[in-house]
């Protein structure tokens, strides 16, 4: 199979599950910049909605249950967390966006802190904008693709929660995403659909992630 240029075959498959079943660690979680760890390896953070399923894909990629805490409380994450992937990656699980549970002004703290790490880190390699595969793109994930593509930061869409609605809604969301990247300037080409429940995509997310590392 082949997503925009990179081939998902067994050997990626393969690489892909060797690295993201390594030793993974919680190594920092940063509520302000200079707790953000020093940039050593590359890195992959993970950005969406509060409650959008950022913590889940990230225990799912990885295998584990709970190394990435999950909340049904939407904002509930208030720092960038960073995981240590055998040495080899930071997975770095970024606050939600779009819901305000704080102060206005600890959220443009948040905010701030955010695009900053996100426009200068040297080391971070793709970001994964996750959207909800029953809701598609809000103002807020618009917003944030802006961002990144005037900050020249590459950037792939994954769809989550994609067993929560049928194989012909999910294929029509796909085709109208993919349509609307064609205009974006740091957006792989190529939509991911997973589900962290079900274990859908993750195999081939994994492949892909590892295949930029």
């Amino acid at each position: 199979m082949e997503n925009g240029g990179f081939v998902v075959d067994e050997t990626a498959i393969k690489r892909g599950e060797v690295l993201f079943r390594s030793e993974c660690q919680f190594v920092a979680g940063a509520a302000t910049p200079d707790r953000i760890p020093p940039p050593t390896i590359g890195e992959i953070a993970f950005a969406g909605r509060s409650n959008v399923g950022k913590s889940s894909l990230i225990n799912a990629l990885t295998g584990r249950k709970a190394l990435a805490r999950s909340s049904r409380t939407p904002g509930r994450t208030q720092q960038i967390n960073f995981f240590d992937l055998g040495g080899f990656m930071y997975l770095v699980d970024l606050p939600g966006y779009g819901y305000a549970v704080s102060s206005k002004k600890k959220i443009f703290a948040w905010n701030d802190m955010i695009c900053g790490y996100l426009r200068g880190r040297q080391t971070l390699k793709r970001v994964c904008i996750l959207i909800d595969s029953r809701h598609s793109f809000k103002d807020s994930d618009q917003d944030a693709m802006n961002m990144l593509d005037r900050s020249h930061v590459p950037y792939t869409i994954v769809l989550t929660k994609a067993d929560k609605i049928t194989a012909t809604e999910l294929q029509e969301t796909i085709a109208r995403i993919e349509d609307s990247l064609k205009s974006r300037t740091t957006a792989f080409p190529t939509v991911f659909a997973t589900s962290s429940d079900k274990k859908k995509g993750i195999a081939e997310l994994r492949a892909f992630l590892a295949s930029g590392i």
